[in-house]
């Protein structure tokens, strides 16, 4: 019975993963509007997504949540092409964030401050679930996510990793036992 029980949890975990690896979230249309956009630090293309998107107006102010600390708003413009007027009116820097979980507790105390109903969620397509999901459980209320996936590529250790950081999480938060 325990060795059927077993193969059973082991074959619903690798069906998982499999589903995880082929179904990875995609960007969402580009003329959806939201209240704001929210992007998550790390790979590559995710701030210029949020910013392309701030620039076409589809959001009213964006959040750039996990800025490593030492980066001071002057030199993200000069590296990142933002326009000045456009970075100090429009984006603001969580510094505070150092993870997903705190991204999401940071991101949800900002869309409560700013009264927002609707945001667009920017980061990794391999990141997307695990950040969504930390996000709807952090958000008192209703509030709507649209979730903007940015293509990467990735290795299947990066896959197996998130896969499993996922998976932990989920379990963790549907146990009751959150941190």
């Amino acid at each position: 019975m325990i060795r059927r029980l077993l193969a059973l949890l082991i074959l619903a975990w690798l069906l998982g993963l499999i589903w995880f690896a082929i179904f990875l979230p995609r960007p969402a249309a580009s003329q959806i509007k939201t209240d704001a956009i929210v992007v998550l630090t790390g790979a590559p293309g995710r701030f210029q997504r949020g910013l392309d998107l701030l620039k076409a107006h589809r959001a009213e102010r964006m959040l750039v949540s996990g800025v490593d600390p030492s980066v001071l708003r002057p030199e993200l413009e000069v590296a990142l092409g933002v326009p000045r007027r456009l970075s100090r009116c429009c984006i603001d820097l969580d510094k505070a964030s150092v993870d997903t979980i705190s991204n999401a507790r940071e991101t949800a105390r900002w869309l409560t401050a700013h009264r927002y109903r609707s945001v667009r969620l920017v980061t990794s397509d391999w990141h997307m679930r695990r950040a969504q999901l930390e996000l709807e459980h952090s958000l008192p209320g209703k509030v709507r996510i649209v979730s903007d996936a940015v293509p990467s590529t990735l290795s299947l250790t990066q896959l197996f990793k998130e896969y499993n950081k996922l998976v932990a999480r989920f379990l963790t938060l549907e146990l009751g036992t959150a941190l």
